[in-house]
Formats: structure tokens, sequence, C-alpha cells
């Protein structure tokens, strides 16, 4: 019986990338008088990252980059004499943790930051473990950190658990011996908070990544994006924030990154600002511009905002996660509206449906998309006349499954049972904002 034939899941670039960082390993293991495992095991950890995390080739070279980074402070460490336990092992799970906000990714990279120390430095294993023990409680410490003093807290706690271990391996061990060890354990563990503070920004801009630290700087309402909005398109902005709510709450249900997709939410509509008065929430005084317009305009001043919010984007230098959410927030879906307004003044076949969908992407990814979800619901709802919640619950699971028909949730990795989870989330959420008040007698003159 023959095997069904399988695609292979690592691409050439990926093979490519691999070979080429294993050659420099090699290398620099001969040269150096390292142990030529050493590149097998970055082999068999890209082959795992390959295969079952699905991760691009920048992503390993960045991880590469932190690991080879430790080796070359160890084996600096070891040529000047100093005490193996003084290397900060644990500033790369906490680096980890903090730039790529994967635990499972910071597990291996703990593993591995332990196991490449020990190899460099000739530690045993009860040692090895010290140092990955110490790198797995930093992690978890910064697991979700939105203050820079949970740095330094982290830090504490490594090398309190760096102690503990170490007691705990050598229970027997002479005192001398062991006050020996204590001091650069401790100093090792509070050296790794630092370092991470002092390096984080470094690798932020140098990865193109985005910490919670920088996602809360891009969420002040003071940045110079969001003044603007405020002043130019006022009821884009609180249009806005009343997605990043209802998308932010949805996100926390099913475990996506709900800081990232409120700051997306932020600045998802931003292209509005160049021509706020096309745009319904803004149109407050002015009236509809688009009863004026033929769809085919109409089609392009509303196509245009998405590609403005882009140019916006790069203007102001924001990181290429916030600007996925400027396309992908519409996908390729139809601009119903205007297309049936085409369709009644003139032929279907001259229209074309393709003209007036979104030019994409759809989204690529949990955020993007419940950031498509919370727009679309939000706009619906509010077109509403009667805000019970039996009624919002229909409009919510209506929209959902239009989006979801449409095919505009195909290229996410959202599964049904998150779907209904984030609509239950927006029907509470939009019942609480529309709810009922009493309404108080007028006083009698």
């Amino acid at each position: 019986m023959s095997m069904p034939k399988t695609n292979l899941p690592i691409t050439l670039d990926q093979a490519v990338m691999m070979g080429l960082t294993l050659l420099a390993l090699a290398a620099f293991s001969y040269f150096t008088g390292l142990p030529l495992v050493i590149p097998f095991l970055f082999f068999l950890f890209g082959l795992h990252l390959f295969f079952y995390k699905k991760i691009s080739v920048r992503l390993f070279l960045h991880l590469a980059i932190l690991l080879v980074l430790l080796m070359a402070g160890a084996s600096l460490l070891k040529s000047y004499g100093l005490s193996a336990f003084y290397l900060p092992v644990a500033s790369i799970a906490m680096l980890t943790i903090l730039l790529f906000n994967d635990m499972q990714l910071t597990f291996m990279m703990a593993f591995m930051s332990a196991t490449l120390s020990a190899l460099v430095l000739n530690l045993n294993l009860s040692e090895m473990l010290i140092f990955f023990m110490g790198s797995l409680a930093g992690a978890y410490k910064l697991k979700d950190a939105r203050t820079r003093g949970v740095v330094l807290t982290a830090g504490i706690l490594v090398a309190f658990v760096q102690l503990s271990c170490d007691v705990l391996v050598n229970p027997v061990m002479n005192t001398d011996i062991l006050m020996q060890i204590i001091k650069p354990l401790a100093i090792s563990g509070l050296t790794s908070g630092i370092i991470v503070l002092a390096t984080l920004k470094i690798f932020e801009t140098m990865f193109a990544e985005m910490t919670n630290f920088t996602l809360l700087e891009l969420s002040d309402s003071s940045h110079p994006l969001l003044k603007r909005m405020l002043v130019e398109a006022p009821g884009s902005y609180h249009h806005s924030l009343i997605v990043s709510n209802l998308a932010e709450a949805a996100a926390e249900e099913i475990g996506a990154n709900s800081l990232l997709v409120r700051v997306g939410a932020y600045y998802h509509d931003i292209g509005k600002m160049l021509k706020p008065q096309y745009f319904t929430e803004n149109q407050i005084v002015t009236g509809n511009k688009h009863d004026v317009l033929e769809p085919s305009m109409s089609r392009l001043v509303i196509l245009n905002h998405v590609k403005d919010g882009v140019e916006l984007a790069h203007k102001y230098k924001l990181n290429q996660k916030i600007i996925d959410f400027i396309p992908q927030h519409h996908g390729t879906s139809l601009m119903h509206y205007f297309y049936q307004k085409a369709l009644t003044e003139g032929d279907a076949q001259e229209v074309g449906e393709e003209n007036y969908r979104y030019p994409g992407p759809k989204p690529q990814s949990k955020e993007t998309a419940i950031v498509l979800l919370a727009d679309s619901v939000e706009g619906a709802t509010r077109a509403l006349d009667d805000h019970a919640p039996s009624r919002i619950e229909e409009v919510v699971r209506k929209v959902i499954n239009n989006k979801f028909i449409d095919g505009q949730l195909d290229e996410c990795n959202l599964t049904l049972r998150e779907i209904n989870s984030i609509a239950a989330t927006f029907t509470r959420a939009l019942s609480a904002m529309y709810h009922g008040r009493v309404k108080y007698p007028e006083e009698k003159k």
C-alpha cells in the first residue's frame, strides 16, 4: 500500500536559512573549541519550530540571534575565569516572552538557553536545571506584563528561584562552597532584569516586534495621530473607541491578544481623517454627501480611506502589526449599499460586484478578524431603531453569519466555538451600552 503524498512543511527559504545558520554555528564551535553537538541541537530546534510551530524564517533568525549572543557571553565569561553562575541566562526567556508573547516558544527558548550555557561552560545537569527553572520563573512573571517595573520584580524572582533550586539540588553541600554559588546566582537573576530593561527597545526595533509597553504607549490618547483624529473626525474617533471596547472584550473571551486588538481598533479607521465628511458618523451637520454622488464616485472615496490610512500609518511610523488592521478590518467585503445603488441605476453586468469589494487582504489573524466583526456589528446595531437585547442579538448573529458565509474568516484561525463566543460577548456588551433608562417626571410648575 503506497503512502499518500504530503507537502513538506518546510520551505526552500527555511531550509536555506537553517543550513546557513548551522554552517555558521559549526564553524564557530570548531574554532572556539565548543562541542559540535551545538549545531545539531540548533538543527533539531529549527525542525521543531518549522514543522510544528510553522514559524517564519525571520522569527527563526531572531531566536538564533538571541541564543548566539548568550553563547558569546558565556564564552567571554569563561575566558575571564569568572563563575559560570554569573551568566544572566534567564534574560533570554524573559526577552522572548516580552517580544513574541508565546509561552510555548518561551519554554523552548528557556530550555535551549540553559542547555547551551551548560555546554559552553561545562556545567552538569543539576546546574543546567537551576538556570532552566530560573528562566521559566522570570518568563511566567512577565507573561502579559504591562509595566516596566514588573521586569525588575521578575529579576528578583529569578534570583530567588535560582537560589532555592541550588539549595534543593545540593542539600548536603559544604556551607562555604554553597555561599560561593549563592552570590553569583543572585547577581545573575538581578542582572537578567536589568539587561532586559536595557536591551528590550533595541531588540524591539531590530526585530520589528511590539511589546505590551509599546502598545500601551500607542493607546495613549495624547498620541499625535489620535489627537488629530479627535479634532478632524470626531465621529470616527468615537466609533473607534466603541469598536475597541467590543473587540477587546471578545479577545479576552477567546484568549487572543486583547491589548493588540484594542490598539489596532484605535487606528483601524485613521484614513477617514482626510475626508471625514463622506462618512456617516461625521455627517452630523453637513448631511450625506453621497446623495449627490454617483455610486462609482462614492466607491472610490470609501475605498481610498483604506489606502490613505495605510499611508498615514507609515508616515507616523506605526508598527506593521498595527498597520495590518487597516486593510484587514474590511477584508474583501462588499460595499453593499453602494453596490445596490449602482444596480438600481445601471446594468448588473456593467457594475460588477468585484468592483464594489474592498481590496483586502482578508483577516490573517484572530485579532484582525475580531476587529472586522466588531466594526461591522457596531455599525449595524447603531442603525437600529429598537435596541432591545433580543433585537441586538439577532443583528449580531446575522452580521457575523454573513461575514462567515462571504468567506471573510477563511484565512484566520478562528474556530466555530470562538466565533460563537465572540457573538455572545458582542451581544452582552452592546445590550449594556444601549440599556434603557428610567424617565424622570418633569417638575410641575
